[in-house]
């Protein structure tokens, strides 16, 4: 097998469709299976996964761009004991419906209306949201807009730019669906991250691919809708970031190819003083992914300090 942390190498083509074998942590918290429903929201359905008692304190995982709730599903349990977690997919993304335009105003609004949902306020906590990569966008919206209904937010290696350098998205696609593929193990052989990176937990980027695919006439096709960043609008992250009215931890991957010195610097230097600074060790932009245990351990401190 080519070196699994080589970006161009196919990640689960060698697998020929079988799981990759997984260590037992992973298999303990995947077989904590979430309740699963859906909340309408200005008209389209947002799948929502929740795990927890109610009463206990909120905690919102918010995925990133092309994903879905699945992704936190090995990282939710551990929160469990001590949460009301939550985790919904975008518009336009995993379980849920696609719209016609996507603003940031709606995706606070799928937010909120998951924490209503979910009941995440019954104990009288305000809930915190942790968002990944393009997750960490909206929940800076809600961080600036929404302050007073938060206790803190977490941005993920969302990763803003100077403003000579500002990142404006993704290009067009040019085709309007995506590929349907014959076989699932076609698809999964075609599975990437995004941006690309090498996969040193295989298990993992299997159980993403898997839940990121649906069956169709013809065969598999991804859930995300491919025409997202033609409809979509947000306004200027990086005027935003010294707006930020809540508390707010900044966490990324040390070796990300998105969070290097140049951009660090500059959000560090535009959000709030207190901001919380958490780099994990060894881990790219996907750092659920590249360092499961390490991203929980961290997360778990930077919660205890703000529950305190």
């Amino acid at each position: 097998m080519a070196d699994d942390r080589t970006p161009s190498a196919s990640l689960l083509a060698p697998f020929a469709g079988e799981r990759p074998a997984a260590p037992a942590w992973f298999n303990e918290a995947v077989a904590q299976v979430p309740e699963r429903s859906t909340l309408s929201v200005d008209g389209v359905d947002i799948e929502l996964l929740t795990w927890g008692e109610v009463g206990k304190p909120g905690l919102v995982f918010l995925h990133g761009n092309g994903a879905h709730a699945d992704w936190w599903s090995f990282i939710a349990p551990f929160f469990a004991k001590d949460w009301r977690v939550a985790a919904i997919s975008w518009s336009g993304m995993g379980g849920s419906g696609w719209r016609e335009a996507y603003t940031a105003p709606l995706f606070a609004a799928e937010v909120f209306a998951a924490v209503e949902a979910a009941e995440m306020e019954a104990g009288g906590v305000k809930p915190i949201l942790v968002g990944h990569s393009f997750g960490g966008f909206p929940t800076l919206y809600c961080g600036v807009e929404h302050a007073d209904r938060l206790r803190a937010i977490v941005m993920v290696d969302s990763s803003i730019q100077p403003p000579e350098k500002r990142w404006r998205g993704p290009p067009s696609r040019p085709d309007a669906a995506n590929r349907v593929y014959e076989s699932l193990e076609a698809a999964l052989a075609r599975f990437r991250l995004a941006p690309p990176q090498g996969c040193e937990n295989l298990y993992i980027a299997d159980f993403i691919a898997r839940t990121s695919l649906k069956e169709v006439e013809g065969g598999w096709t991804w859930k995300f809708d491919p025409a997202i960043w033609q409809r979509f609008s947000m306004p200027d992250l990086g005027e935003m970031l010294p707006k930020i009215a809540c508390p707010v931890a900044l966490v990324w991957g040390a070796r990300s190819a998105l969070m290097q010195a140049e951009t660090l610097d500059y959000m560090i230097d535009q959000m709030p003083d207190d901001v919380v600074l958490l780099p994990i060790p060894d881990a790219d932009h996907h750092v659920m992914i590249d360092q499961p245990l390490a991203f929980v351990a961290g997360l778990r401190g930077l919660l205890a300090g703000w529950l305190d």
